[in-house]
């Protein structure tokens, strides 16, 4: 028997003797606990509950355990069934025998939202597969020594269930949890990082895992968006919208651009990628239409009224711009139910507000308030006549808050059901203070960029990387950003080629053999490049004869026999700078004569060739500079960029490989060629492992293969034999001697494309 005197009521005195606690805060709730379980659970039910209750009591945890048992069980066991608590208490079982029994509180805590997510006792057993998993791959011992450490993960996972499981089905679950403890389960402080979702990593197997839109997946797109009908072309920059519950974001903008939730689910019938079109017209309604105002002397409740109809009267505006918003806006809009609220004993003003917006976008809105079917006739009246801005809305807010007042307005209950609108924004920028405070910036302040945060180019675009020793991708591990390389002296591009001139004119008789001779006439054409004779005199004649003559008299011509696209990718990592042996230039100096020599070669052909150069300072920063693009003539721009090359820091070579057959897959040719001209293996400051970015590159050829591009690498490095096979297999030539690299690299282009 406990030996702690509590006051049970005598009809649950049994139950009390059965759990044979000690705990007086145990005793306190027992009462109460005891018949919410006598009320739900069956008697074998109500049996198991003391039972078990009593053996979490003696576990030797404190009374914590037992007090959440006791509690929360009652209810999940409505959810996912009596049948699945020997399951749950055998997981617990193996924890309090292992160091991990720390872990136990954390996981009953996390049981009432588990088995609303889960629902059956499969799910659930699912769920405790996982988490058996995780704690067997991560509890860790020492060799050598009889002591074992516990899992740093499982009681962080068990605390960030909630988040986990209201985006991931389970198999994602397993995924995400596979991944943490195959990377980590060497490292306590990052392994705790990641289970916690602190890393940006575990952020990232998250969002790959997750349901819904990702913003991260349709950023370019929604960026044609902004463009082409908004006439924008502001940054757009995700936040986790749920990763936070207690403080959840909501959708807004500021100097550096545009934030955005960074998924979406399907809601109303609307679309992900909808929900953000809608919140992207939102956002720019304000900032074409909306003038911000003097916040000071406004009350709470009348900035809210004037957020609610400004907020209206952007999307009013949007709406009759383009029609098609109209849907997707009215859909996404709750409709609030007129008697959802009880004005006795809660605060009814954002339920108002509600409704009246509804009514304003919404001409078949179901209220019958007179205010509401008022003011949203008020507000129409002032847009037919011309008379509406941002102020005007505000007055009439106010208008519609001091008709309306009710005694429970101030309450400090307010009711939430069915009042916000999910797309639009926080209105910050709608404001503006006399006496500025630090919680908002003038919305007519020009944007601007702190020293520091300078933006160049465009944005990262963000590649997986491959890990052999886990034999899977690292999710968004790279950003690769790209742009255009700085312009130099074009003049000093063409003293290249005439320095070169005797050998340019041997490449150009072998040149004038490689182009296509067999020019195949396509006559019949509406519309071609010339007449075809024949056939326009015998259309003249039954024209003048009274028959219909043919259209078709024009003809045109196309190469028959070569249909070639190429990218050379240019290694311009800090080991360019050196000087071969016996050589006065350098390798970099000595690749640009090269470079030179065969675009100029390129261009005889015509074949579309791109030219960009790459480098690295660790994965967070690959740098991609485009010297020549596919659309670009072989003129003195493109001669000025390659006269200004340079080179510097490191060579992570996968990364731009991806990156470079992002626009190469995108040419109409039969035949692709990327041409790799580098001096060395790949290798960057933040790996250590030097076969990591080696594998990585393999894989990168093999994924161009798939994508039907051919790959060739040219390599300076006498050492090379050591690691390109390993990359490139056969598709590889070692230029030994560097001095004779513009001989042998526009050579080695004519062969491999003859």
């Amino acid at each position: 028997m406990a030996t702690q005197t509590v006051d049970i009521p005598e009809d649950l005195q049994t139950y009390w003797s059965e759990l044979d606690c000690g705990f007086p805060r145990v005793g306190e709730v027992f009462p109460d606990c005891m018949r919410r379980a006598l009320s739900l659970l069956s008697g074998d039910g109500v049996a198991a509950y003391i039972e078990h209750a009593r053996f979490l009591g003696k576990m030797g945890r404190g009374a914590e355990p037992i007090l959440i048992f006791l509690e929360e069980w009652p209810e999940v066991a409505v959810q996912v069934g009596e049948d699945v608590l020997p399951d749950i208490m055998q997981f617990i079982r193996k924890m309090a025998k292992s160091p991990n029994s720390k872990a136990i509180t954390p996981f009953l805590q996390s049981l009432p939202v588990t088995a609303r997510r889960l629902q059956t006792r499969e799910r659930m057993n699912g769920y405790l597969a996982i988490a058996l998993d995780l704690m067997e791959r991560t509890t860790s011992s020492v060799h050598g020594i009889h002591q074992t450490f516990p899992s740093p993960g499982l009681p962080e996972m068990f605390k960030q269930v909630p988040v986990l499981l209201a985006q991931l089905s389970l198999n994602g679950l397993k995924n995400w949890v596979d991944y943490g403890v195959r990377y980590y389960d060497d490292h306590p402080d990052r392994q705790t990082e990641y289970f916690s979702l602190q890393s940006a990593d575990s952020r990232a197997v998250l969002q790959r895992e997750r349901h819904g839109t990702l913003l991260v997946d349709n950023d370019r797109k929604l960026g044609l968006y902004l463009r082409g009908l908004w006439e924008d072309e502001d940054m757009l920059i995700p936040f986790s919208g749920t990763l936070d519950e207690s403080n959840k974001p909501i959708p807004y903008y500021d100097k550096l651009g545009i934030r955005l939730p960074d998924v979406f689910d399907d809601a109303n019938g609307i679309a992900g990628i909808d929900r953000y079109r809608a919140a992207l017209a939102h956002i720019m309604g304000h900032r074409r239409w909306t003038k911000a105002i003097i916040a000071d002397n406004m009350s709470p409740f009348q900035r809210m009224a004037a957020e609610f109809l400004e907020d209206s009267r952007v999307e009013y505006l949007a709406m009759r711009e383009y029609p098609g918003l109209r849907r997707i806006f009215t859909a996404l809009h709750p409709v609030p139910k007129e008697d959802a609220c009880d004005p006795e004993s809660e605060s009814t003003v954002r339920h108002r507000l509600a409704m009246l917006s509804r009514a304003i976008l919404d001409p078949r809105h179901p209220y019958k308030n007179k205010y509401i079917t008022e003011y949203a006739q008020r507000f129409h009246a002032l847009m037919e006549q011309g008379e509406s801005g941002t102020q005007e809305m505000a007055d009439l807010g106010i208008s519609f808050i001091a008709k309306t007042r009710l005694p429970s307005d101030n309450f400090a209950s307010t009711h939430f059901t069915d009042t916000v609108v999910e797309h639009r924004d926080d209105n910050r920028q709608m404001w503006k203070f006399i006496e500025e405070g630090d919680e908002e910036e003038a919305f007519d302040e020009p944007r601007k960029i702190e020293p520091g945060e300078e933006l160049q180019g465009l944005p990262p675009r963000h590649y997986h990387e491959w890990d052999y020793n886990n034999q899977s991708y690292r999710p968004d591990w790279v950003s690769v950003y790209e742009g255009l390389h700085p312009a130099g002296k074009a003049a000093d591009i063409d003293k290249l080629l005439e320095k070169h001139a005797a050998l340019a004119k041997r490449l150009k008789k072998i040149l004038d053999l490689l182009k296509p001779q067999d020019k195949v006439r396509i006559r019949y054409q509406e519309e071609g490049s010339e007449l075809d004779l024949d056939v326009a005199i015998r259309s003249l004649i039954d024209y003048k004869s009274g028959a219909q003559p043919d259209p078709r008299i024009n003809m045109s011509h196309r190469n028959d026999g070569r249909s070639i696209a190429v990218m050379l990718l240019l290694d311009l990592s800090e080991s360019l700078n050196e000087k071969p042996t016996g050589s006065e230039q350098t390798i970099l100096e000595l690749s640009q004569e090269a470079v030179t020599l065969l675009g100029w070669a390129v261009d005889k052909l015509g074949d579309p060739f791109a030219i960009a150069g790459f480098h690295s300072n660790t994965r967070h920063d690959v740098r991609y500079l485009h010297i020549k693009g596919y659309s670009e003539p072989w003129d003195d721009q493109v001669k000025s960029r390659l006269a200004a090359m340079e080179a510097s820091y490191s060579t992570r070579m996968g990364a731009a490989m991806r990156h470079a057959a992002h626009y190469l897959e995108k040419q109409q040719a039969d035949k692709k060629l990327m041409l790799i001209l580098t001096d060395g293996q790949p290798a960057d400051i933040d790996t250590k492992d030097g076969e990591l970015l080696i594998a990585d590159a393999r894989q990168a050829v093999k994924e161009l293969d798939r994508q039907g591009i051919y790959s060739y690498c040219i390599n300076l490095d006498p050492k090379a034999d050591e690691y390109v096979a390993d990359i490139f297999g056969k598709q590889y030539t070692i230029v030994d001697n560097v001095a004779q690299l513009p001989v042998k690299l526009p050579e080695l282009f004519i062969s491999l494309t003859k």
